[in-house]
């Protein structure tokens, strides 16, 4: 049996999407569990060529951080499988907006106000987020990306590093899923072209008006030798997604024009890669 991913993360953070993302990639998922029955699940899968997925969460029956690193440690001894714990988190902010929107109570305590339950939860989950092998922040994430991303990070059909090259506007906040993040607001502005501000980094003629930019090739063929010394070193460590990201002002103009670049030529250096612009929610 392969390792088993356990999820687990605030209420709102995106743990049901994560875990449908999970089974589309191709993991046995089960959500939910109470902690006492995490054992004989293992034990029925023990010797099948399975991934697992395992969500646990405050609404698992009988949960409190000490009871679920007691079943992780005691899953761990008598299975001989390695466990990677997933933490998704988001900021109180973005939890409360997700609250709202659905109109639901929060799970923590359904009888007190939605802040109250999510620093509450955020004090009693504390231990987890500490001791997670990855956590995830989804504050910026919508749940198509958070699907993408963990559709890309843990896709089981193909082995390797990928690479995700990804625009965005700083005005927007930079991507906490970003692993390199690069500044291009340097480079000559589009925007300021009467013709070019409806356009954006993929047409031709944007790209021609920043390439002209003095410091673009030079800037561009750093960054590509940086790429050519690290991600063989991150391959071979066993790293299955890295994230690049390029911002500038509006995450129209340049930092599209500089993604579907280094995309291109990473895709050339035989990686597997994909571009994601998102201001322009598209890609």
């Amino acid at each position: 049996m392969h390792t088993i991913l356990v999820v687990t993360g605030y209420s709102g953070a995106g743990k049901s999407v994560a875990l449908k993302a999970l089974e589309d990639a191709g993991y046995q998922v089960i959500d939910n569990m109470p902690l006492e029955a995490l054992l004989s699940v293992t034990e029925a899968l023990r010797g099948q060529n399975v991934a697992l997925a395992l969500g646990c969460d405050i609404r698992s029956f009988g949960f409190t951080p000490g009871r679920f690193f007691e079943a992780l440690d005691e899953l761990k001894a008598r299975s001989g499988m390695a466990c990677r714990l997933l933490f998704l988190a988001s900021d109180s902010d973005t939890l409360m907006a997700r609250f709202q929107e659905t109109r639901r109570p929060h799970p923590f305590s359904p009888d007190r106000r939605i802040p109250d339950g999510i620093a509450a939860e955020i004090d009693f989950l504390a231990p987890l987020r500490e001791s997670a092998d990855e956590v995830l922040d989804t504050s910026l994430f919508s749940p198509r990306d958070l699907e993408r991303h963990m559709l890309e990070r843990f896709r089981r059909s193909e082995d390797g590093l990928r690479v995700q090259v990804l625009s965005f506007s700083y005005k927007a906040g930079i991507p906490r899923e970003a692993d390199l993040v690069f500044d291009v607001r340097f480079l000559r502005n589009p925007h300021y072209d009467a013709a070019l501000r409806p356009k954006t980094g993929q047409e031709p003629e944007v790209g021609e008006y920043v390439a002209q930019d003095a410091l673009f090739l030079p800037f561009l063929q750093q960054i590509q030798g940086i790429m050519a010394l690290l991600l063989p070193r991150w391959r071979e460590e066993g790293r299955r997604l890295l994230t690049v990201a390029f911002g500038c002002t509006g995450g129209k103009h340049r930092s599209v024009y500089l993604a579907e670049e280094l995309g291109k030529h990473l895709e050339n250096e035989g990686y597997v890669t994909s571009v994601r612009h998102r201001e322009l929610k598209i890609g």
